[in-house]
């Protein structure tokens, strides 16, 4: 049975990608859960996340999923959403947060110097809104998906990675950041895909399917 658990810690829109996952795979047990049993029991795992990285490692520590989340980052098709990408990183300038550290690199807020357009106008921090995303690899929650297809993003903070050979996607805002990263059986993207129409919906529903 395909079941999918998504981590429920006290952040995060979880009743929009659960939604969005019962529809893109209606023959899945999708469940929102803070059991580390159920997740670890699970097929699959969402880590989804919005607020502030302090509160979300905190949260995550105070719910006793710290260890299950790190245990399903290494056996199970793992898919990490806004704060769920953050997390999987070593350390967050946003309170000097440590984060799980399951990849290398770290996590910054957009500077006037990467935020500055090439008029007088600074361009606004959080990044809120639609826009293009650039497939870095190949990978299998591409499937369908057209390169620079536009998808939903709210955020503030981007990832850095030491390890370009993971990084999946890329999106300008004005210069290029990391959008979404694929190793193994873990990928996480900086937007919403449950806020993203089609194209977010393609890639939960290549998520259900993936085997890898």
């Amino acid at each position: 049975m395909n079941t999918i658990a998504i981590v429920d810690y006290g952040m995060g829109n979880l009743r929009s990608v659960s939604k969005a996952l019962e529809y893109v795979a209606p023959s899945a047990t999708v469940m929102v859960t803070s059991d580390p049993a159920i997740i670890r029991q699970a097929s699959r795992i969402v880590v989804p996340g919005q607020g502030a990285m302090p509160h979300c490692m905190q949260a995550l520590a105070d719910h006793g999923l710290r260890q299950a989340v790190l245990e399903a980052a290494q056996n199970k098709p793992f898919l990490g959403i806004c704060l769920g990408l953050q997390m999987l990183f070593e350390v967050s300038e946003e309170g000097n947060a440590q984060g799980l550290g399951i990849l290398p690199g770290h996590v910054q807020k957009f500077r006037f110097e990467t935020t500055a357009d090439t008029g007088a106008q600074k361009l606004k921090v959080p990044h809120m809104g639609w826009n293009q995303v650039h497939q870095i690899a190949d990978h299998p929650l591409w499937h369908e998906i057209a390169d620079d297809a536009r998808f939903y993003f709210v955020h503030s903070y981007f990832v850095v990675a030491n390890e370009q050979g993971i990084i999946a996607g890329t999106t300008c805002y004005p210069a290029p950041f990391t959008c979404a990263i694929a190793t193994g059986n873990i990928f996480a993207v900086q937007f919403h895909p449950e806020k993203s129409n089609l194209a977010g919906l393609t890639l939960l529903r290549n998520f259900t399917q993936w085997m890898p």
